[in-house]
């Protein structure tokens, strides 16, 4: 019995699948293939096998040291693998067991920076064959299970900020000086590809075209659904939009982009970082702006539209432009703030960028068309485009646990019946409910939300709790803040 039939995944279509992308292999001249795996920061891991083994591989899997899923933002194991008490806290990792990392057939691309190389995406699974259910994957396809149930699909829009510099010694620099090496190591030194404070010029682009162009190239060639490349506000910032698809095919999509993004940038001499806050005196902040709609999966109707305002509705009333559910919805989101700021906003980094008046947000409300609230209602009554975006996300957060937090918040509104407050016209004024000020603060909010450990799992919450409290813990008792952001996010993320 091989390894696919004991996690119960093959089936007729993926043997099928199986074969032709073995046979397509074989005739394309592909030499290498790269089995990739997002872990709990949105690194991608895995292994490179040679294309002679992918037969092997798409049945058996291969192998992965399980403590990869034990590693804290610097790479260090949070947890003791080795001593007793580890069988019963995270069963299957005691003494750093293997785990398998088995292949999708339907994820293959041919990856377009490098030479007769392919790229395929993986899960882990236990050697039992039960899929490891620490997974952020998995716990994003348990959220999605919810919403099919009840006959939804949960559709996403990404509007992803991020900055791109250029790396004043791209063969030998100062990263990769083995005088300066660390855990973690260096950060790159770096110049600007635009100076930034001149938002949508179009001379900056220009001026940055040649990264952007690299980042277009490799995202099209990729299949990945962008709109538009544009120029941010901040010096060296820039932003990728892109169409709307299903949550788990759009959270696919932002780890592909993020980790082809750097490579691709990387070999032509530039450096890109999907962190907040760059480590300089002169930046903006970046977010990662999440439009998320449900429709009613066997009609395609958006279920958070209505057909026309709710009679009495004033135009600071959700139910001006949500439907009963959307409204609901949008009062789950506002309910689970606190908690669901440490699944979007994941980093110790990423939380400089709440401040006022910076067009990001700084209290939990909700506005129409508004980009100072945390919420922001987009469309009106009949308009089939009717959304919410959610601003509270860094482009750095672990895409899977992004989304899947919007399920179960947002259904958690929709089962309570919960009503919406009204809209914000003044997100900046004092007197509302703060966001969480620092990583440890939103870690604390998400452990005493019992709707989001039950719909995650305590066993998650108290995983994902460990690894985020470690990565602020050790930020406090740094020596050199800056120095620490610069090694822990800047050079990694």
């Amino acid at each position: 019995m091989s390894f696919a039939q004991r996690c119960g995944l093959q089936s007729h279509e993926r043997l099928a699948a199986c074969e032709q992308l073995v046979k397509q292999v074989e005739s394309s001249g592909i030499e290498l293939i790269r089995l990739g795996w997002c872990d709990l920061h949105g690194v991608v891991r895995g292994k490179t096998i040679v294309a002679s083994q992918l037969r092997q591989a798409l049945a058996n899997g291969v192998g992965m040291v399980s403590t990869l899923l034990l590693k804290d933002s610097s790479d260090r194991t949070a947890f003791k693998v080795f001593e007793p008490g580890i069988a019963q806290t995270l069963p299957g990792f005691s003494g750093a067991s293997n785990f398998t990392l088995m292949p999708d057939p339907a994820s293959w691309h041919v990856l377009p920076w490098t030479d007769k190389t392919g790229w395929l995406q993986c899960q882990p699974y236990l050697a039992d064959g039960r899929i490891v259910p620490l997974d952020s994957r998995h716990v994003l396809q348990q959220a999605v299970q919810r919403l099919t149930e009840r006959g939804w699909q949960m559709r996403c829009g990404l509007e992803v900020e991020f900055h791109i510099y250029r790396l004043k010694d791209p063969l030998h620099g100062h990263d990769l000086d083995p005088d300066r090496a660390g855990w973690p190591g260096p950060a790159p030194e770096v110049s600007l590809i635009h100076p930034g404070f001149n938002l949508l010029t179009e001379a900056l682009f220009d001026q940055a075209e040649e990264p952007l162009r690299i980042v277009q190239r490799t995202a099209q060639a990729l299949g990945l659904p962008l709109i538009s490349l544009e120029i941010e506000l901040g010096p060296s910032q820039v932003e990728a939009v892109f169409d709307v698809s299903d949550a788990l095919t759009a959270a696919d999509n932002m780890v592909l982009f993020r980790n082809a993004t750097r490579q691709a940038l990387r070999r032509a001499g530039y450096h890109a970082t999907f962190m907040c806050r760059p480590p300089f005196e002169h930046i903006m902040s970046s977010g990662w702006h999440l439009h998320q709609s449900m429709c009613e999966r066997l009609t395609g109707h958006n279920v958070f539209m209505r057909d026309a305002p709710a009679p009495g509705s004033s135009p600071l009333d959700a139910l001006q432009v949500l439907s009963d559910a959307g409204a609901a919805y949008l009062a789950g989101l506002l309910a689970h703030a606190p908690a669901l700021t440490a699944l979007c906003t994941s980093t110790s980094n990423g939380y400089g960028r709440f401040r006022p008046n910076a067009m990001a947000p700084q209290s939990i409300l909700w506005g129409r068309d508004n980009r100072g609230a945390m919420l922001r209602v987009i469309g009106a009554a009949g308009d089939a485009a009717t959304r919410i975006e959610n601003r509270l996300g860094e482009p750095a957060a672990n895409p899977y646990l992004y989304m899947a937090s919007q399920i179960h918040a947002g259904l958690a509104g929709v089962d309570a019946q919960l009503k919406a407050p009204e809209a914000t016209e003044t997100p900046y004024s004092p007197g509302a409910t703060l966001i969480p000020t620092s990583l440890a603060n939103a870690v604390r909010a998400l452990q005493k939300d019992p709707t989001l450990c039950q719909a995650l799992g305590q066993p998650f919450v108290d995983y994902y709790s460990t690894l985020k409290l470690a990565e602020h813990q050790r930020l406090a008792l740094a020596e050199d803040a800056q120095e620490f952001h610069r090694r822990e996010y800047f050079g990694r993320i």
